[in-house]
């Protein structure tokens, strides 16, 4: 890793240097972690306090498995190696981070928005993969832990790195742009999510657009010029920045998808026009009508990193889904949308959209939605509303949230709907043949918040 020296690791993250080892003081680390079960020999380990697990008890392991250096806010007495000793351990790899950022020359794609975030990422990393060598976040890595984790894995092989920034309140997205310092942001949109912490819409866009002040002056916002809150992001906040608008079937985006053909489960086509007047067909492999935004916003990026159209084309074409973000799952018995990683009514909304193309019987099991605040019980109630009004033939409701659902859905007529209080229920009353709630053939979507823990019930499905 350029230039991460221990002597330059304890001067980024001002800590102070005990028990060292001279000669490892000029030697640069091969990796920084913070999972003990990761190090490599010549890596650097960052001991952080957990819920559950304290790193500090690991130092003296990893020294064992021929760890470099530690970070760490308390030295063991009988510490096997040389330690930094800070006083905020997660400060410290914040620092880390955006000194080794400082280190490496690649451009920077930064991902943005309240839905969409992932597989965004996921489409932008596989379209830029088709010319360049790219590192992308892994997972759901996109947070105050994550992103420095996600910063660390760059290396000089890499032209261009794809981050994913995820916030919940305000100030987050500061601390990240100051980590990332991305080249080019995309926005996908600007929607009800964190409303705990963030208020109102308004709010959420203010917490998002912080990442404008830590852009590079020359960067580039590419931003959903469908979605309201986002139109009103103009030259003035942009400052020198240039602004690039995409959309679906509007010739006054600047990258613009048209000709839509739905190929149901199978993904979409349409034809992309860029800003210099060339227009190419493309195809996106991933179901939904709202994923033709998210194709459209990586052509962009395509186009704005200099891939000619063919390239684009290529790399759109390899792009899959993540395990819980619409990956589709084909067994035996059933079809099954696995999008159980999270959720919030935008998503919602679009994934039930997206069931909505399957040609068997439909079938959706929705739970809680979080963090939406005191208009939780509402925005529940609105989904519910939606997802029985969208010819889904089935619905099943699982949680205390659900309930609320569950009530405006029970107003439509044509539907079969159930609720259970929790996911231990539906999972006894699926088990229970005799009821017939699933038929052989079903396509089943699976969608809630992440804590609602719905992985178990793909699982479940999947045998």
């Amino acid at each position: 890793m350029r230039n991460m020296t221990v002597q330059s690791i304890a001067e980024a993250v001002g800590g102070k240097i005990e028990n060292a080892v001279k000669a490892d003081l000029t030697k640069e680390a091969t990796c920084v972690v913070i999972d003990s079960r990761l190090i490599e020999k010549g890596g650097v380990f960052v001991a952080t306090k957990g819920e559950r697990v304290d790193g500090h008890s690991f130092i003296n392991s990893v020294f064992d498995e021929g760890a470099l250096a530690v970070i760490c806010e308390n030295m063991p007495a009988d510490a096997k190696g040389t330690c930094i000793v800070v006083d905020d351990s997660f400060e410290a790899l914040r620092k880390l981070a955006e000194y080794y950022r400082r280190q490496v020359s690649l451009k920077v794609v930064g991902i943005v928005g309240s839905v969409g975030k992932t597989s965004t990422k996921e489409i932008v990393a596989s379209v830029l993969s088709a010319h360049y060598e790219v590192l992308r976040t892994e997972g759901n890595f996109n947070n105050e832990i994550g992103v420095p984790l996600t910063i660390f894995r760059i290396r000089d092989a890499h032209e261009l790195a794809v981050i994913e920034m995820g916030i919940s309140d305000f100030g987050e997205m500061s601390r990240l742009g100051q980590m990332v310092k991305p080249d080019i942001v995309v926005f996908t949109n600007i929607g009800p999510c964190h409303l705990e912490y963030l208020n109102d819409l308004d709010g959420v866009l203010a917490a998002k657009t912080e990442i404008i002040d830590y852009m590079s002056p020359t960067g580039t916002l590419v931003l959903n010029g469908q979605d309201e809150k986002l139109a009103t992001i103009d030259e003035n906040m942009a400052g020198s920045r240039k602004i690039i608008r995409y959309g679906k079937e509007s010739k006054r985006d600047d990258v613009y998808a048209s000709n839509i053909e739905n190929l149901g489960l199978d993904g979409s086509r349409f034809t992309a026009n860029f800003p210099d007047g060339s227009h190419y067909e493309l195809t996106i492999p991933l179901p939904g009508y709202h994923m033709v935004d998210n194709a459209i916003a990586a052509a962009a990026v395509g186009f704005l990193t200099g891939l000619n159209l063919e390239e684009i084309r290529r790399g759109m074409a390899a792009a899959e889904p993540m395990s819980g973000r619409g990956h589709i799952i084909h067994t035996e018995k059933y079809t099954i949308v696995d999008d159980c990683y999270n959720a919030n009514p935008r998503s919602m909304c679009a994934a039930l959209d997206t069931l909505g193309y399957a040609i068997t019987r439909k079938v959706a099991i929705l739970g809680d939605m979080f963090e939406l605040g005191e208009e939780s019980d509402r925005l529940h109630g609105e989904v519910g509303d939606y997802a029985a009004g969208h010819g889904t033939d089935s619905l099943i409701f699982v949680g205390p949230s659900a309930k609320f659902m569950y009530e405006r859905a029970i107003v439509h007529d044509g539907v079969q709907i159930r609720y259970y209080p929790n996911k231990e229920l539906l999972l006894s009353a699926l088990s229970d043949t005799s009821k017939e709630i699933l038929i052989p053939g079903d396509t089943i979507l699976v969608k809630a918040s992440h804590g609602m823990g719905f992985s178990e019930v793909v699982e479940f499905l999947s045998r």
